[in-house]
């Protein structure tokens, strides 16, 4: 069955830093593409960042570019997201997806920007 495990999220002081991964399993990753999603406190999911089966085509939310980086590694069938200048606004839980709206996600992982 699909698998998504996200991993590396914390907490984290404004302006710092973090790298998410994704292991995946259970399905065609290096033919997939891949996004990243998030969920605020009390707010819907939001789109972060999608990056295509290759690599070399990425797209990232108004909100996050410039500052966020996603790429994936297909030979060990995983997904990451480099965050910096991280903000409190960026506090969420965090899930990897195979799908652009994230309906099949992984559990997610906590980030919180506090200091």
């Amino acid at each position: 069955q699909v698998q998504l495990v996200e991993s590396g999220g914390g907490l984290v002081q404004p302006g710092g830093s973090l790298t998410l991964s994704c292991a995946t399993s259970g399905f065609a990753f290096g033919s997939n593409w891949m996004t990243w999603v998030r969920q605020a406190p009390g707010k819907g999911l939001e789109w972060v960042s999608t990056i295509t089966p290759g690599g070399k085509i990425t797209k990232y939310a108004d909100s996050v570019k410039g500052r966020f980086t996603i790429s994936r590694d297909n030979a060990k069938n995983t997904l990451y997201l480099q965050m910096k200048s991280l903000r409190s606004e960026d506090t969420a839980v965090y899930y990897c997806a195979k799908d652009p709206k994230g309906a099949t996600r992984g559990q997610g992982t906590q980030v919180t920007i506090s200091s």
